[in-house]
């Protein structure tokens, strides 16, 4: 009642309304509010010369935002697993949806930027959202950003439980399916271009399943225009069979092509491989102007005999009588 009776003697009382409007209470620092709303575009300076813009609120409205989110969410979805917690609340808390809701709440009317970044919409909406739900934070407390999350976002902008079925993460589904059916997912840069209106950086990429190409994305950073490329291949996926048996078809082929295995040729074994020992040449075929003249060739014959005679090998030990036996009869017998 207070700030209510103060509102028409305050000097920027069309700011104090707006901001009522937004979280349904007036500021104590409006000066934290204000700041809130910088965009770095601006090249604003404070008392102290140094440069002032939304970014440390930005960071700070990020964490607040982040646990106050994750204190619904937990408390929302009794027995839920971890997994399927962190994944609501990066859904509700990632940059589109928190530029939809800035542009909702009429965000962008208060931002003050040079205008030359307003093509990213989302981004500097998301940005300032951050930011001003860190300035409330150090104006009003914790208390006042749940108040703001459960009164005046959920039920009103965001259905909490539609917002926990929507399918976001179009790279992560895009990545999972591939995994599961075991065939190869690459992304193909394209073009890089910059922007005509604020010479920004673009981003065009293609997503390849098996060297097949299954959808094209454009975004402002690279992970933007994979996850455009990717919701495009998913949607192809799902509406054209065809295009997934194309894809397995090439990944059939591919299989086959690593499980062949090599054609070498079998080594004969006739042929002595050793390359450092020279084959035997036949003696027939040594030429005769090989001999060098005057040599005397020696042939050796085998003396018949040297012939080793194995009929008296016997399998049976002989015992040391006999031994003694027959050394006896061979000394008589001389």
């Amino acid at each position: 009642m207070i700030d209510r009776i103060k509102l028409p003697f305050r000097k920027d009382k069309e700011f104090y309304s707006a901001l009522y409007n937004i979280f349904g209470f007036y500021p104590h620092d409006i000066a934290l509010y204000h700041k809130a709303f910088m965009h770095s575009s601006i090249k604003h300076k404070g008392k102290n010369g140094r440069r002032e813009n939304n970014e440390r609120l930005e960071f700070l409205g990020d964490a607040v935002l982040d646990a106050v989110v994750g204190d619904i969410v937990y408390k929302h979805f009794q027995g839920a697993r971890e997994g399927f917690l962190t994944n609501t609340r990066s859904k509700l808390v990632q940059r589109s949806t928190l530029g939809t809701l800035a542009e909702q709440l009429g965000l962008h009317k208060l931002i003050l930027s040079d205008g030359s970044s307003h093509s990213h919409n989302s981004y500097i909406g998301g940005n300032a959202f951050e930011a001003i739900i860190g300035a409330a934070y150090l104006d009003r407390g914790y208390d006042a950003i749940m108040n703001f999350m459960q009164n005046k976002i959920l039920g009103v902008y965001l259905d909490l439980d539609k917002m926990a079925k929507k399918e976001v993460n179009f790279k992560s589904k895009l990545l999972e399916w591939t995994q599961k059916n075991k065939v190869k997912l690459t992304y193909q840069l394209v073009k890089e271009s910059m922007d005509q209106k604020d010479s920004s950086p673009m981003f065009e990429y293609n997503v390849l399943i098996e060297g097949i190409a299954c959808g094209t994305g454009k975004g402002y950073s690279k992970k933007e225009s994979q996850q455009n490329a990717c919701k495009e291949a998913l949607q192809l996926l799902r509406k054209q069979p065809k295009q997934v048996d194309k894809i397995f078809k090439a990944k059939s082929e591919r299989t086959k092509m690593e499980e062949m295995p090599l054609q070498e040729v079998v080594p004969d074994i006739k042929q002595d491989t050793n390359p450092l020992i020279m084959p035997e040449t036949p003696k027939e075929d040594i030429p005769v102007h090989a001999v060098a003249p005057e040599t005397e060739i020696e042939v050796k014959t085998v003396d018949d005999s040297m012939d080793f005679d194995l009929s008296d090998i016997s399998m049976r030990k002989k015992t040391r009588e006999e031994i003694i036996a027959e050394a006896e009869a061979a000394a008589f017998a001389s």
